[in-house]
């Protein structure tokens, strides 16, 4: 079935980000597959993280089918759109359907993206991984295809005012090579290596990001360990 609504939403937002003249770093997209299912695992820090996710299945003319909350489906505006493209529907009251609909869509052939932070990260650190990715790998015999970005907390995030207009933010995206599972190994072991492996492509995109804080007022969108005043994991415990 031809794609009518999706190729001109990813159209609308490459056009977009021009318009706001966003600096996007990408490297690493020869590692997504031109045909077959995998698992697109990204960190997420913004609201726009899965606009840009998919962003690094282009040049291999893919689209990805990302996992979301089931209450973007029920929007009035964004739920005919998310139907649309094929997203997938999460109820996390009822996880296992969405589960099985993943594994339908990988075994179909599909790029399934998921975040397996569940949550945006207000830390701008990984938080712990839930297992859902390397199972879905696992049940489907798909790789999983690691992937961090960086800077798109700076254009909307949670507890933060909407920062889009045309201010040049640079936005980094590294995707890594594939990982497919070993034999015999298991769902915690499989997402304990998944996660290594987006911190590295975390830490990669962190050193390759072009803009420093310009002042002490700007240093908001950089994890405390990195010297910014964004707040630790502990503190957001404390504070939850």
């Amino acid at each position: 079935m031809a794609e009518l609504v999706y190729p001109p939403v990813v159209g609308a937002a490459h056009t977009l980000f021009k318009a706001l003249d966003l600096r996007i770093d990408m490297k690493g997209t020869e590692h997504i597959p031109p045909k077959g299912g995998a698992v697109l695992v990204s960190n997420h820090i913004g609201y726009l993280d899965f606009i840009f996710a998919g962003l690094t299945a282009r040049p291999s003319k893919r689209l990805v089918r990302f996992m979301a909350k089931e209450s973007v489906f029920r929007h009035k505006v964004s739920g005919p759109l998310m139907r649309a493209m094929k997203h997938i529907p999460v109820d996390r009251r009822q996880g296992e359907a969405a589960f099985d609909h993943a594994l339908d869509a990988l075994r179909s052939g599909e790029i399934v993206g998921v975040f397996p932070e569940a949550t945006i990260s207000q830390s701008f650190t990984l938080k712990t991984f839930k297992s859902g990715a390397a199972r879905m790998a696992l049940d489907s015999g798909v790789p999983l295809i690691p992937m961090a970005l960086w800077g798109t907390q700076r254009l909307w995030t949670k507890g933060r005012p909407r920062n889009l207009g045309r201010n040049h933010i640079p936005v980094t995206m590294r995707v890594g090579e594939p990982l497919t599972p070993e034999p015999g190994e298991t769902a915690v072991s499989l997402t304990e290596r998944l996660r290594n492996r987006v911190q590295e492509l975390l830490e990669a995109a962190q050193r390759a990001y072009p803009v420093r804080p310009k002042n002490a007022d700007d240093t908001w969108w950089i994890p405390a360990h990195l010297g910014g005043t964004a707040p630790t994991p502990a503190q957001l415990r404390e504070a939850g």
